[in-house]
């Protein structure tokens, strides 16, 4: 099934009707109606509400074929049609997409001025709920658990990026956008900012959008959209899941702290395996950490072109490729809203930009 990405909501009614189910790949892609949908989820009542994003809510609906799936509701606003943008950049990005490491996609829904998306169901929330939440997530995330959601989510952009034509620039992977299912399987998730390529030409974007700490600095500050943007946003996140710290951190003495700052302060006074979250005790593979770490660095140096492709990568956290031939150069990171680049200048807040 094929969307195009510039539509009216007019135009998604009638390429959408809710008449027949549309076959896609090896699954049905099924168009739900909007009493379906109420039902599933008892008028979205508020205790099936499982998470909130910028362009809408999400609930957890029981289907009467007895299957769970999880329902994402966007709202459109009239004026500037956000919402309406999200629900076709999800549509087209996931039509055609099959991995194990990316979010399924089963059908959707319009009634009015709401859109529907419906997904298959994730048990474990996302990282930020079921990891980053609270230290008692955190202990209970060993080493080889956090090892393969790391190669997880690796494999899933790799496959976006490199596998499927066109390729696929997520545009906001973070900790809040990797679903776990009931066995910690990560999928890569929310498709609402993503942008297809069909060659390696360099998308210029006047609206930027992501998440400040994930934001490459080439992008934040020019709207320079490459692949190479994703894989920055990858080495926070393997940062993050390796450290169990958040992406910016308040320290009383020296005030916002980014976890890029300081793995690159860390690696520079050889003190790497200190940054290792504590709540692993020592129960890890201290080599295999370190080497972790040092591919999050490599991914957020500030010169995009020295960034490995995510295929890279993956050998490199399996020590296929020796991280010792690579050099790692200092990171980049956009640490003031007033740095992110709106239209023609500068500004601290724009549609579709998301502070942490």
């Amino acid at each position: 099934m094929k969307f195009s990405c510039i539509c009216s909501t007019s135009d998604v009614a009638e390429d959408i009707a809710p008449s027949t189910n549309t076959q896609k790949g090896d699954q049905e892609f099924r168009l739900f109606s909007y009493n379906e949908l109420k039902a599933a989820t008892a008028a979205f009542k508020s205790s099936n509400k499982i998470g909130q994003g910028g362009y809408g809510s999400v609930y957890k609906g029981h289907l009467k074929d007895g299957s769970v799936v999880a329902i994402k509701v966007l709202s459109i606003e009239r004026e500037s049609m956000r919402g309406e943008r999200e629900f076709i950049s999800e549509l087209t990005a996931l039509s055609d997409a099959r991995h194990e490491n990316l979010v399924r996609l089963l059908g959707c829904c319009v009634e009015g001025a709401s859109r529907y998306l419906i997904y298959d169901y994730m048990e474990n929330n996302s990282i930020t709920h079921t990891f980053l939440g609270r230290d008692i997530y955190r202990s209970s995330f060993s080493w080889t658990r956090r090892r393969e959601i790391s190669l997880g989510i690796a494999r899933g952009l790799v496959y976006l990026h490199e596998e499927i034509t066109p390729h696929i620039v997520h545009r906001d992977i973070k900790a809040r956008n990797i679903l776990l299912d009931r066995n910690f399987v990560p999928k890569v998730a929310d498709f609402g900012l993503a942008r297809l390529f069909r060659d390696d030409s360099t998308h210029i974007s006047t609206r930027v959008a992501g998440t400040l700490g994930y934001l490459s600095p080439e992008y934040a500050i020019s709207g320079r959209l490459t692949r190479k943007s994703d894989i920055y946003s990858y080495g926070v996140l393997l940062l993050e899941i390796v450290s169990g710290r958040s992406v910016v951190a308040f320290d009383m003495e020296r005030g916002e702290q980014f976890l890029v700052d300081k793995a690159w302060e860390m690696y520079n006074a050889d003190e790497l395996v200190q940054l290792v979250d504590p709540e692993l005790k020592g129960d890890f593979l201290e080599e295999e950490a370190v080497r972790f770490m040092k591919v999050g660095l490599l991914c957020v140096q500030e010169t995009s072109k020295l960034r490995p492709r995510m295929s890279s990568v993956i050998k490199m956290l399996n020590n296929e490729i020796k991280i010792e031939q690579s050099k790692i150069s200092q990171p980049g990171f956009v640490a003031d809203l007033m740095d992110v680049k709106v239209g023609s200048g500068h500004t601290n807040s724009s549609h579709g930009f998301s502070p942490l």
